[in-house]
C-alpha cells in the first residue's frame, strides 16, 4: 500500500493543477441514525480529505477551512418562514429522514452553514484565481426559496450566486447538475436570474423544469449512454464566466436512490470530460448526492481528476478509516496510553486503604486516562460532543467473561453510559487475539420511533460509531502484539457494520453472508435486519435463522482455510417475505 501511495504522489506531482479544496471535520452530520436509516455515508468528506492528502493529490496549502454563511446571505434566497423552521428538530428530521430526537439542531445547522459558507468562499476564490475549487459538502439542489427536502435544507449554489450578484458580479453563471436527480430547487431559486443557464442529466423524470436543459436517461443507462448524453449537453452549454458543477455520486451503480448504473471508471471519465470543457473557467465543484458505501470514492475521484487529471483508480482494498487510525496510532507514544510507573495520590490512597482498589490497567497495558486520550485523538469524543454529550470519563472493571470498559458522558446534568465493551485475550485457530464478548454503543438522548425502530439487541438507539469502534479495537490489538480481533455478531446489522474489515472465520458462512447482502441490497438495512430477526428471510425457499458465528479481522495472514466462499455465495439465494398487513387493514387497490 505504501508503494502505491508513493506512486500516486509522483503522478500527482507530475500532473498537478492548482485547485483549492474546502473542508471541515464538522462536515460530518451529527445524526446518529443517518447511516442506517438513509443509507448515507456520513464520513464521506472525511474519507475524501484523508485520501487526497495521503495520495499527494492535494497539498496542505490548498486546503481551506470554511466559515459559516451569514443568515443575511441565506435570506437573499430563502423565506423567513423556511429559515425559522430550520431551528426546529421536526423540520430537520423530515429533511434528513431521521427521528426528531436524533437532531441536535444547532450542530446540524453548523454543518449546513459551513457547507454554504464554503460554496460562497470557493466561488469568490475561483473568480479571483481562475483555478477550480472543490467543496467537499454542498450541492443542495432540492431546496427551493420556501421549501426544503431531499437532504437539502438550503440551496448553497443559489445563495452563492445571490451573494455574488449583490457584490457586483454580472457574468453568466452555468449550473451543470450531474446528480442523478433533477435540479428542481436550483431552477426555482434562480428563476429570476436572466444570466444563468442550468443543464442537467438525471435518471428521474419529475416533469419539465422551466428553462432547464434537462436530459432524462432510462434506468441502467451505464457509462456509454451517459457520456454520450453529457457530450451533447456540453456542446449546448454557453461559455460561462462562472460555473457550478454538481458531480453527484448517486449516478454510481448500486446507489440506493440513483439508478443510472455508472461504474467508477465511467464517473471519473465524466469528471475529466467536464474539467476539460471548463478549463480556464472559474468553477466550483460540489458533491451533491450519493447513497452507497462507495460514494466517497466518486468524490475522491473528482478531486483526483481536478488536481492531477488522473484516471487512476483508488485501490479497492483501501480503507480510509483504517488508514487514518493507523496514522493517529503511530503518533501516540506508549507513555500516553499506559502506566508510567510513577506513584500518584490515588495509588497512595489505595495502598493506605483510604479508597477501594481499582483495576489499574486494561489488558495489562491501558490506563483509564490513556484510553480517554486515545478516544480524544481518534475523534470519538468530538463526535460525541456534537451529539450533545460532555465531561467524558472511562472506567475499567472485571466481569465473568473478561475485562469491561465503560465510557460515560454527561448531558443536561445527567450522566449516561455511552459505550460498554467486554474484552479478553484468547486463542483462536492457534492465534492470540483480542476477543470482544460484548460491545454496546448507546445514544440515550435519541428515541425509538416509527422512523427509527428498535434494532434487535438494542435498549436505546446507537451512536453511529460502529466502524470507529471496530477500527479502534484493531489498533489496540496491533499495539498489544495480537494477531487479530474476533467477535460473534448476534445480529445481521452488527455483522453488516463490521464487514469492511471483518469476515466470518468459516468460509462457507462468509459465502452465505455475502449472498444475504447481495440478495437484500434493494432493502434498507433497517428493514433487512428486522426481517432477519423476525424470520421473514428465506434461504433457498426455507426459513433462515441468523448464524451468530465468529468473525475475525486478521492483522497478519489469516490462519483460516480460504475455502469456497465464492462457491457458497453462488449456491444459495435469499428472499424476503413481506410483513403481513395488520388485521383489519384495507386490501391493496387493484391494477
Amino acid at each position: 500500500m505504501r508503494a502505491r501511495t508513493l506512486l500516486y504522489r509522483l503522478r500527482s506531482w507530475l500532473h498537478r493543477r492548482d485547485v483549492s479544496v474546502w473542508y471541515d471535520p464538522r462536515y460530518r452530520l451529527p445524526l446518529s441514525g443517518l447511516e442506517v436509516g438513509a443509507g448515507m455515508e456520513p464520513r464521506r468528506a472525511d474519507f475524501v480529505m484523508w485520501w487526497l492528502r495521503e495520495c499527494g493529490a492535494v497539498p496542505a496549502s490548498a486546503v481551506h477551512v470554511p466559515r459559516r454563511i451569514a443568515y443575511d446571505d441565506l435570506a437573499r434566497v430563502h423565506t423567513p418562514e423556511l429559515l425559522e423552521s430550520l431551528g426546529r428538530p421536526a423540520t430537520m428530521a423530515h429533511i434528513f429522514a431521521v427521528d426528531p430526537s436524533d437532531v441536535p439542531v444547532d450542530e446540524v445547522m453548523t454543518t449546513i452553514r459551513l457547507a454554504c459558507g464554503a460554496t460562497l468562499a470557493a466561488a469568490r476564490d475561483t473568480l479571483r484565481t481562475k483555478h477550480p475549487a472543490l467543496n467537499l459538502l454542498g450541492g443542495f439542489h432540492h431546496a427551493a426559496p420556501g421549501a426544503a427536502g431531499g437532504f437539502c435544507p438550503v440551496n448553497d449554489v443559489a445563495v452563492a450566486v445571490a451573494a455574488l450578484r449583490s457584490e457586483g458580479f454580472s457574468g453568466r453563471v452555468a449550473v451543470l447538475d450531474l446528480d442523478a436527480h433533477p435540479p428542481d430547487g436550483i431552477a426555482a431559486c434562480l428563476a429570476g436570474d436572466r444570466k444563468r443557464w442550468i443543464g442537467s442529466i438525471s435518471g428521474s423524470d419529475w416533469g419539465p423544469l422551466e428553462e432547464v436543459d434537462e436530459t432524462v436517461l432510462p434506468e441502467g443507462t451505464g457509462d456509454a449512454g451517459y457520456l454520450e448524453a453529457l457530450t451533447g449537453l456540453l456542446d449546448r452549454m454557453p461559455r460561462p464566466q462562472l460555473a457550478f458543477v454538481l458531480a453527484g455520486g448517486d449516478v454510481l451503480e448500486g446507489d440506493r436512490f440513483g439508478k443510472l448504473g455508472l461504474t467508477l471508471e465511467g464517473v471519473r471519465e465524466r469528471d475529466l470530460l467536464v474539467a476539460t470543457e471548463l478549463d480556464g473557467v472559474p468553477t466550483v465543484w460540489l458533491p451533491a448526492g450519493g447513497y452507497s458505501t462507495r460514494a466517497w470514492r466518486v468524490l475522491a475521484g473528482t478531486g483526483m481528476a481536478l488536481a492531477a487529471g488522473s484516471s487512476e483508480p483508488i485501490p479497492a482494498d483501501y480503507d480510509p478509516l483504517g488508514a487514518r487510525f493507523t496514522f493517529l496510532s503511530r503518533e501516540m507514544s506508549p507513555g500516553e496510553l499506559t502506566d508510567a510507573g510513577e506513584l500518584t495520590a490515588d495509588d497512595l490512597e489505595e495502598a493506605l486503604g483510604i479508597r477501594p482498589q481499582r483495576q489499574r490497567l486494561l489488558l495489562g497495558f491501558y490506563t483509564a486516562s490513556g484510553m480517554e486520550h486515545a478516544l480524544f485523538r481518534y475523534g470519538i469524543f468530538a463526535q460525541l460532543e456534537r451529539l450533545g454529550y460532555r465531561q467524558f470519563h472511562v472506567t475499567f472493571d472485571s466481569t465473568g467473561l473478561g475485562e469491561r470498559v465503560r465510557v460515560y458522558g454527561e448531558s443536561e446534568a445527567q450522566e449516561h453510559l455511552l459505550v460498554e465493551i467486554v474484552l479478553e485475550r484468547r486463542r483462536v485457530l492457534g492465534v492470540e487475539v483480542l476477543y470482544v464478548h460484548w460491545l454496546s454503543l448507546r445514544n440515550p438522548r435519541a428515541q425509538f420511533s416509527e422512523r427509527r425502530p428498535r434494532l434487535p439487541g438494542q435498549d436505546v438507539p446507537g451512536l453511529g460509531l460502529a466502524r470507529e469502534a471496530g477500527t479502534m479495537l484493531a489498533r489496540m490489538a496491533v499495539r498489544l502484539g495480537l494477531g487479530g480481533v474476533v467477535f460473534r455478531p448476534a445480529h445481521f446489522h452488527t455483522a453488516y457494520a463490521a464487514r469492511y474489515a471483518f469476515a466470518f472465520i468459516d468460509p462457507e458462512r462468509q459465502g452465505r453472508f455475502d449472498a444475504l447482502i447481495r440478495d437484500l441490497a434493494h432493502v434498507p438495512l433497517l428493514e433487512a435486519t428486522i426481517a432477519v430477526a423476525e424470520g421473514r428471510v428465506l434461504m433457498d425457499g426455507e426459513p433462515y435463522t441468523w448464524e451468530a458465528d465468529e468473525m475475525a479481522y486478521w492483522l497478519r495472514e489469516s490462519p483460516a482455510d480460504a475455502g469456497e466462499v465464492e462457491r457458497e455465495r453462488e449456491r444459495v439465494r435469499f428472499s424476503l417475505v413481506p410483513r403481513p398487513a395488520p388485521a383489519g387493514s384495507p386490501a391493496p387497490p387493484g391494477p
